[in-house]
């Protein structure tokens, strides 16, 4: 039994290796006919190796991407707080916590009776102070008037004593009277007659030489001066608003008592309105030396307006890691909300413009990336460096410029520095089209 078991082994098995025998030589057979027939797998090969057509066009600027963007907070310019400078009690609340105000409006009054009654006392007191002046004045002319009638008085008499003085003496002198007594009493008279003067002279330059009214001047000033702090006074009593803005915060209410430094509130200034934000090192660069960005609301796109760049901090943030960035926009129809987001766009749309070449022009070898570049009659190889891509095309960061003659079809049979003859006999042939192709 196993003898006849291997013998119908052995039977099955040569048919099947006679099989595989035969099949083996039809494929060589097959493989040997496809090589030799001209339209076969060798005649595909020898096509793909013949060279194809040099074609160049001109390296030009493409936008590689959209602007580069960042959310942003909206906030308000400044606060300003709303702080008392009066005693009292609070009888009327004219404005409301949301209300817009203007600079100067009245947003609540306070009890301003005691100022009130200040204010008059002071008043009078001016009044009286100004009278005691213009009496004083009045009594300074009429007292110096009198000191030169009384120098004038005292010229008469002296001049007249001197006359009956020199008149006797010549009398004295021809005889006409002997009484020398008469003579020495004349003289007395003179002599009497000339210190009155001098005396009268002294009145009227100490006179002139002091300011009598000076005293009654300083405590007019002085009642002017308390009349005026006493208005300012008064005005604190109505509470005004420090800025325009929106009232936060804002606390008072009739019956209330305040004193003053109590701070009762903030207003908030809409016009302009800050933008902040926190910028990578990365983004920094982008803004920096900028004077002004573009910024949207991402809820109206269409909508794009410009920022100033108010503040850009120099260094990085050791908490954050990231640089401060700080906006002013004018808001006059406050359709700004502080609280809200916008878009900043930190590129613009010109600055995305940036040379580019086909990604199928580039040569990739010995780790780098490299084009042609027709100069002159003359190809040239340059080693580029590449950025960011954009569907066919590829930023390039250096190596070649706008406007450059780019080698876009054939590159890869090129050496560098060959002549535009040796390159290509039959450069009009179109991208992608051999020569030998083009014969046909």
């Amino acid at each position: 039994m196993k003898r006849m078991s291997t013998d119908n082994t052995k039977k099955t098995i040569r048919p099947v290796r006679l099989l595989a025998i035969m099949a083996l030589a039809a494929g060589v057979a097959a493989m040997a006919a496809g090589c030799s027939a001209p339209g076969g797998p060798k005649g595909m090969a020898e096509a793909q190796l013949k060279v194809r057509a040099v074609k160049t066009e001109a390296i030009t600027k493409q936008c590689i991407a959209d602007p580069a963007e960042q959310v942003a907070d909206i906030s308000a310019g400044t606060a300003i707080d709303i702080v008392t400078k009066a005693n009292g009690e609070v009888i009327e609340v004219l404005k409301r916590r949301g209300d817009y105000v203007e600079k100067g409006d009245i947003l609540f009054r306070i009890d301003s009776r005691d100022a009130e009654s200040a204010k008059q006392k002071n008043e009078l007191a001016v009044r009286s102070s100004q009278e005691s002046l213009q009496k004083a004045k009045d009594d300074q002319i009429n007292n110096r008037k009198d000191l030169a009638d009384a120098v004038e008085k005292a010229e008469v008499a002296l001049r007249n004593a001197e006359k009956d003085y020199n008149k006797m003496r010549n009398d004295y002198d021809a005889g006409t009277i002997t009484d020398h007594r008469q003579l020495e009493q004349a003289k007395q008279q003179a002599d009497s007659a000339r210190m009155s003067l001098e005396s009268a002279k002294n009145k009227l330059a100490a006179n002139d030489n002091s300011n009598t009214i000076a005293s009654a001047e300083t405590q007019a000033k002085t009642n002017q001066l308390a009349l005026e702090d006493s208005n300012r006074s008064l005005d604190n009593y109505n509470v005004k608003a420090p800025a325009s803005g929106i009232l936060t915060d804002y606390t008072p209410e009739a019956g209330q008592t305040v004193s003053t430094s109590s701070k009762l509130g903030q207003v908030l200034q809409i016009d302009p309105v800050k933008i902040k934000t926190e910028l990578s090192e990365t983004n920094m660069l982008l803004v920096k030396n900028k004077k002004e960005l573009v910024y949207y609301s991402p809820g109206d796109p269409d909508h794009k307006g410009m920022a100033k760049l108010n503040y850009l901090a120099p260094v990085m943030s050791a908490q954050t890691k990231t640089y401060s960035l700080e906006l002013e926009v004018a808001n006059p129809d406050h359709r700004i909300t502080p609280g809200t987001r916008v878009m900043i766009q930190l590129t613009s749309e010109e600055e995305e413009k940036v040379v580019v070449v086909p990604t199928l022009s580039i040569i990739r070898e010995e780790g780098g990336t490299y084009v042609f570049v027709l100069q002159g009659d003359t190809y040239q190889k340059r080693k580029i460096r590449l950025g960011r891509i954009n569907g066919t095309y590829q930023e390039v960061l250096e190596g070649v410029k706008e406007g450059e003659k780019l080698v876009t079809t054939g590159q890869h049979q090129l050496k560098d520095g060959q002549k535009v003859e040796a390159a290509s006999p039959e450069s009009s042939a179109p991208a992608g089209v051999a020569p030998a192709e083009q014969k046909k």
